[in-house]
């Protein structure tokens, strides 16, 4: 298993590396700069502000000032927010989109989960069906049409929850539950299969011949082996969960690290984006590697290999 995870984290470095070398240019090749704006700056001024951030280097000194920097934890000034570089902005977001993303994962896999087992355990009654049905709506509506809905019904019209903004808890409910409705209805799906093929297996037939009960019987027996598929689907699910969170900001003003992101692309301020992008990969890779972690705990065949 070490050598298995010294190898993982090699790869995950190198494919930091690789993301961080695409951005990096990407960005640069856009039209526009960071300085350029509805009134055009004097060319000794522009020039100025150029020479003050290393922009009128050649690009490949540019890229390696960038690259060593950020080897020490340097994620380099912001260009349009000048009072806060991007480690300060970045850590003022990131806690914000985590936490929506942490409690959206969470509500996508209680109600999947539950779902998909009730739905399997009734297969082919009106409760499957009905479940079926939530989760096949659930999958077709995209969380920016289910986000203005909410919006509208549960703050405008009832006034339960605060249409944005992050004051309280209360602010980020409908913006969990706009992230998880989608996950949600594919770990059902994923979990409803599954839970009826490992019904059918002879473990499971056995212990039921002999008397068990049904909630011992789906806890013990049948979910360890059913939500092998939910788990192989988690770190997509966290990822797009984090990459989903950026619409989802902007909607309900919320100042996470996915607004900063969209602000940083419009602005064309280089540093904001390659950084978010940045901290956005190092994520997606922990939540795969901590995935496949998880799945070789689950299943000892692949640990024994």
């Amino acid at each position: 298993m070490r050598h298995y995870l010294l190898r993982r984290l090699a790869f995950a470095v190198v494919t930091l590396w690789a993301v961080v070398t695409v951005t990096f240019f990407l960005v640069r090749l856009a039209p526009g700069g960071p300085f350029d704006g509805e009134r055009r700056l004097p060319p000794e001024v522009e020039a100025n502000l150029r020479a003050a951030y290393d922009l009128d280097q050649p690009l490949l000194v540019q890229y390696g000032r960038y690259v060593a920097n950020l080897a020490s934890g340097d994620l380099g000034p912001s260009f349009r927010q000048k009072d806060f570089s991007v480690n300060e902005l970045i850590g003022m977001g990131l806690p914000i989109s985590v936490g929506v993303g942490v409690a959206a994962l969470s509500l996508a896999l209680a109600l999947g989960i539950a779902g998909g087992t009730f739905a399997a355990l009734g297969r082919d009654g009106p409760r499957d069906r009905l479940l079926v049905l939530g989760a096949t709506l659930g999958l077709a509506l995209p969380p920016i049409v289910v986000a203005p809905v909410l919006v509208l019904v549960f703050a405008v019209s009832l006034g339960w929850f605060p249409a944005g903004g992050y004051a309280t808890w209360k602010h980020f409910v409908l913006p969990a539950i706009t992230l998880a409705l989608p996950y949600a209805a594919a770990f059902m799906r994923l979990t409803r299969g599954s839970v009826v093929e490992v019904l059918n297996r002879p473990h499971v037939m056995t212990a039921r011949a002999k008397g068990l009960g049904r909630f011992r019987l789906v806890t013990r027996h049948v979910l360890p082996s059913a939500l092998l598929p939910v788990v192989s689907f988690l770190g997509p699910a966290a990822a797009a969960l984090l990459a989903g969170s950026m619409v989802i900001e902007e909607v309900f003003s919320l100042p996470g690290l996915g607004r900063y992101f969209v602000q940083g692309a419009l602005n064309r301020d280089y540093t904001l984006v390659t950084g978010a992008v940045v901290v956005y990969a190092a994520l997606v890779l922990g939540f795969n590697l901590l995935v496949d972690l998880c799945y070789a705990r689950l299943d000892p065949r692949i640990r024994h290999a």
